[in-house]
């Protein structure tokens, strides 16, 4: 297991939940489950490796940054008079040169220039920086075109203007990206205290399901949602375990739910959640862990299981995991993941400050849905003739047209109130930019 947990107070309980809940309240009991239930090891992570990983103690600026005074830009260090007025001469002498990486070893007097390029640092003296052309340089002399445009100070990088030494660059609970690999490199740090991802077991259910690669019996269909799984998984950075396809045989997936907590922090399958004869992972998880809820009014994806495997996630973690049983259609699985899933699976990764947040945008066009459960349209979002966003559907909405969303760039949300959205109405949305 990769979770130290949190033993000073006991997880917040989601096992009592009455009836069908709705969106918002299953996503709540979600984050209430594992609300500091667990706290992932801290492990150092060279900064080469740093993207997609959640930052596990600020990272505070050794130095300043930028280290020295500099030029924002290539052109003339001058040396401006600070008497107060508003209009400077247009005539400078020009002493010497400031380069990136070696500077200008004297002080400049009033009326004097050096060139300078991007990065250098700003000699001793000068107090504007002017760009390259609107100059005219010659016999040791530079001559300003516009000298009705210098300003003092202007194009200059001060000295700790970015981040001083001692600030927080980077807080505590962020998924760290690009840019801020970046900012942590510009620090000099060779590696900093991350969050150790969490190991996923993902699995699928049915008899129906067959593995690619072989011919596709009557009436079955290739495993797509195992796939979708493990990607979606990926990009949270987590680290998965692949158990491939179960059969509907409740012994079999209880013991492979009982053994997958042991080597997981999670367990995530798809199928075998609702109510059929042959849907075994709700009695499966009652012998080896604790039920939650699992009926929910939202479409696709009325069927979602949580529970936990092993009794006791916090005093005895050893055996123990989240589970989270997903639908079995192909784009249920995909939404019921980013809606439900998700937020729960980040803040056990120790991510803070992150929220589902939906856009507002026009419809349009006509979208169906029915009061009392919330539904969510594959989308298609930009902007329109008046440049207002306005989204409208892929088409087709059943929920194992997996063709939809390879199509759409969101999820439309129609919420429990609303048995239709007429062209124009507002609705929010959710891009698939965070994870699809």
């Amino acid at each position: 297991m990769t979770l130290e947990l949190n033993t000073s107070q006991a997880a917040v309980s989601c096992f009592d939940q009455p009836g069908q809940l709705s969106v918002e309240q299953g996503r709540q009991a979600l984050l209430d489950a594992v609300d500091a239930a667990a706290k992932p090891q801290i492990i150092q992570q060279p900064i080469a490796e740093l993207a997609g990983c959640v930052l596990a103690e600020d990272v505070i600026s050794p130095i300043n940054v930028p280290a020295q005074t500099n030029a924002a830009m290539d052109g003339f260090a001058l040396a401006l008079p600070e008497d107060g007025r508003e209009v400077f001469e247009s005539e400078y002498e020009l002493v010497g040169k400031a380069l990136a990486g070696h500077g200008f070893a004297g002080e400049l007097k009033t009326g004097q220039a050096v060139t300078i390029t991007t990065g250098a640092p700003v000699p001793a003296g000068a107090n504007s920086v002017v760009m390259r052309e609107i100059c005219q340089s010659g016999d040791n002399r530079v001559v300003i075109e516009k000298p009705e445009s210098l300003r003092l100070n202007d194009n200059i990088r001060q000295a700790g203007e970015d981040l001083a030494t001692g600030q927080i660059a980077v807080k505590a609970g962020t998924r760290l990206t690009p840019a801020h690999q970046g900012l942590i490199a510009s620090l000099g740090l060779t590696e900093v205290a991350v969050f150790k991802p969490l190991v996923v077991a993902v699995f699928s259910t049915g008899d129906e399901v067959v593995a690619q690669g072989q011919p596709l019996p009557a009436h079955s269909i290739y495993d797509t949602n195992r796939y979708s799984l493990i990607a979606l998984l990926k990009k949270l950075h987590c680290d998965v375990i692949d158990l491939g396809i179960l059969p509907d045989q409740e012994a079999v997936l209880a013991k492979t739910l009982a053994e997958s907590a042991v080597k997981a922090d999670v367990v995530v399958s798809s199928g075998g959640v609702s109510v059929g004869v042959a849907d075994y992972i709700k009695t499966a998880l009652a012998q080896v862990g604790e039920i939650g809820f699992w009926r929910m009014n939202i479409r696709p994806g009325r069927p979602f299981a949580f529970g936990r495997i092993g009794k006791d996630l916090i005093n005895n973690p050893s055996g123990s995991a989240w589970f989270f049983g997903l639908p079995g259609n192909p784009v249920a699985v995909m939404v019921t993941f980013m809606q439900l899933a998700q937020p729960a699976l980040r803040k056990l990764q120790g991510e803070t400050g992150w929220q589902l947040q939906g856009i507002p945008a026009l419809a349009g066009e006509k979208m169906r849905s029915r009061e009392g459960r919330t539904d969510f349209h594959r989308g298609i979002f930009g902007f329109n003739s008046d440049g207002q966003l306005e989204v409208r559907t892929t088409g087709t909405q059943g929920s194992g047209i997996l063709r939809s969303m390879t199509e759409a760039n969101c999820l439309i949300e129609i919420g429990d109130a609303h048995a239709a959205i007429a062209p124009g109405d507002t609705v929010n949305i959710y891009p698939f930019a965070d994870l699809l």
